[in-house]
């Protein structure tokens, strides 16, 4: 577990405001939380910032609407190796014992999954003052450090000081990154963040969606999921859709990259869609959000020290062989493209299977402990379960682009694994594929 300090760079003062207003219970499948106080900073560089970015810190300024959900994050609480030749949790399959070095081995471990005890709210808002005025936004509240102990207010921080490092030059903006309009905090110590609300749903809201519809079309019909699928022509817009959120994830993590930021948790609900119906795909804007977890990577901030939310990745970083700065840089950035690549698998996987065939975990089990990142073999399991056939051949277009897209991403030295810019301009991405 790692132990979380106090932020020494980002003071909130506290204001008094009245958040009056009726709610109706509903829990998203993603968590983000942030509290209400205009922002006070001791560091001049990030006033700079903040000024350049034009972030609104008045609470007044804002009006607070319905609740609309609540999620939380996972915490990596410990690491095992892995057992090559040993039993796998995944249908019991043996592990190939493919003749990986014990340090290859070290590389490849078990994530120990527990949730953390920040909880994040989300609400509906909008401006109602200044030049913004009638913009919609979403708040993400941040508990008070009574609720969610330091740890939150270190999460605020970072993200705050993320989108106005990220947002500084208003003439380089990148779409596919969810906007931060400003933000506040409250009396109690909830800190209010609010962006620009350009959709409520994330890429695992799409993913459960299309998921429980080709299950309940199978239960209606009793008919194969694509006979039952209304045709190739809508099995052919899933693909496209599903091609254009991962090209729009990958862009706004290659802006992010460009610009000497890491995102640090990627996944399906780091991902934000303003529609999540394939009918609409023409018009299908994903944008990156959730940069609680984000890492400073410019080489005066990797020379400075480690930071208590990047322990874990330099720890990491260190035990793959990156001392220096440009190898820290560099695994660093290796490592957002891996987590990328279980997204990708996410996507070519999920959506095309009846729900609860495939999920985040399992696939990463499935992927990273039964193969050992070993793709062609992965490939040779799921392509004998007639539930995943439609997933493979998705990721069989192009004589296999997918799966070489897919190895690529997820390729054990991390020294091989591409550059955001060289995911977006392989064949698969392009959609030459289709």
């Amino acid at each position: 577990m790692i132990l979380i300090t106090a932020p020494s760079r980002s003071v909130l003062p506290r204001t008094a405001v009245n958040l009056s207003h009726g709610c109706r219970r509903c829990y998203s499948s993603s968590k983000n939380s942030s509290g209400l106080h205009s922002f006070g900073f001791v560091s001049k560089g990030l006033k700079h910032r903040i000024f350049k970015a034009s972030l609104i810190t008045n609470p007044d300024d804002f009006a607070v609407g319905k609740y609309v959900g609540e999620y939380g994050f996972m915490n990596v609480t410990s690491y095992s190796s892995f057992q090559p030749g040993g039993p796998s949790d995944t249908k019991n399959i043996e592990a190939p014992n493919v003749g990986y070095s014990s340090q290859d081995i070290e590389r490849l471990r078990i994530q120990d999954i527990g949730e953390g005890k920040v909880k994040i709210r989300l609400y509906e808002g909008r401006v109602v003052k200044g030049p913004l005025q009638g913009v919609r936004v979403i708040f993400k509240v941040y508990p008070g450090r009574r609720a969610g102990g330091i740890e939150a207010d270190m999460m605020a921080a970072n993200e705050l000081n993320c989108h106005a490092s990220l947002q500084e030059d208003s003439k380089i903006v990148s779409e596919n990154i969810q906007i931060l309009l400003g933000g506040f905090e409250t009396r109690t110590g909830e800190q209010w963040l609010a962006f620009r609300n350009d959709g409520i749903y994330s890429a695992a809201d799409y993913a459960k969606v299309t998921s429980e519809g080709i299950s309940k079309d199978i239960a209606n019909t009793k008919q194969t999921i694509w006979s039952s699928f209304n045709g190739e022509g809508k099995f052919k817009r899933r693909r496209f859709f599903v091609i254009k959120l991962l090209n729009g994830a990958i862009n706004g993590l290659a802006f992010m990259h460009d610009h000497d930021r890491l995102h640090q948790s990627i996944g399906p609900a780091s991902v934000v869609l303003n529609t999540i119906s394939e009918g609409e795909a023409t018009y299908l804007v994903p944008r990156l959000r959730d940069l609680a977890f984000s890492v400073d990577i410019r080489y005066t901030s990797l020379e400075a020290g480690t930071g208590p939310l990047s322990e874990g990745l330099w720890r990491r970083a260190f035990g793959a062989g990156a001392y220096s700065p440009l190898e820290k840089r560099a695994f660093g950035i290796a490592d957002d493209i891996y987590e990328a690549g279980l997204l990708f698998a996410y996507l070519a996987f999920v959506p095309f299977c009846e729900i609860g065939v495939m999920d985040g975990l399992s696939l990463r089990r499935l992927f990273e402990t039964t193969f050992q990142l070993d793709l062609a073999a992965a490939r040779e399991y799921c392509n004998a379960d007639d539930r995943m056939q439609e997933a493979v051949s998705f990721l069989d277009l192009g004589d296999g682009a997918g799966w070489e897209l897919l190895q690529a991403m997820l390729n054990r030295d991390y020294r091989q694994r591409p550059i955001a810019e060289a995911v977006l301009n392989h064949r698969f991405m392009t959609g030459a594929v289709l």
